[in-house]
């Protein structure tokens, strides 16, 4: 027993940490070929690019190593996009760790919601709507939509109503299926269009 025990120890700790952090300042150096899209610190000016400055680790490491399987695979496994394909497949995993930490790091900028989006959008947002089987955004994404890194939810607050309105399309559309057990497609097909411009809205106000 004890020696089985010792060769559990040894075997751990000779395999490469599934949590071990990045470097904030090689990604700061790593990440300048992202700043194009995403903003020198993450906080990106054009709508139909996220905001990464503030994101969890975890969730942006999953989307980037997503990404660069795509690239290998000729996007028939993880999540395809053209631009971000060739963007992540040269990056290695102590790359990904590096830039995904120093986003982390950055000082996400606040939105704002339209005053005739706050009623509805609260509404669905906190409440979700059981007639029709949607769960409520809250129920994952926290009351103010910073999500949480150790489940993977991303924090979706302040994120630019464009962004997050393409990716609630894709969902539903199913052109992005790279979520956990296919949660935000079951609830994105359920949406109509006045949903999820509503939601993409209001989320863009959370913080």
């Amino acid at each position: 027993m004890k020696k089985l025990l010792m060769l559990l120890i040894v075997s751990a700790s000779m395999a490469p940490s599934a949590f071990a952090q990045g470097d904030v300042e090689k990604g700061k150096t790593k990440s300048a070929q992202c700043a194009a899209c995403h903003g020198a610190d993450g906080n990106s000016v054009v709508a139909m690019n996220p905001k990464l400055a503030g994101q969890h680790t975890k969730y942006l490491e999953k989307q980037i190593k997503e990404f660069r399987l795509a690239a290998k695979t000729g996007g028939k496994e993880g999540r395809n996009n053209a631009v971000m394909n060739g963007m992540a497949a040269g990056l290695s995993d102590e790359d990904i760790a590096d830039i995904s930490a120093y986003f982390e790091s950055q000082k996400p900028k606040a939105g704002a919601t339209p005053e005739d989006v706050v009623a509805a959008g609260s509404k669905l947002y906190q409440g979700g709507d059981m007639e029709r089987g949607i769960t409520a955004c809250i129920a994952c994404h926290g009351p103010r939509g910073n999500g949480t890194s150790l489940s993977g939810f991303p924090d979706i607050s302040g994120q630019h109503a464009d962004y997050t309105k393409s990716q609630l399309e894709a969902f539903r559309s199913g052109a992005r299926s790279n979520d956990l057990n296919g949660m935000m497609r079951d609830i994105a097909k359920r949406l109509t269009d006045e949903d999820i411009a509503v939601l993409s809205q209001y989320v863009a106000g959370l913080h």
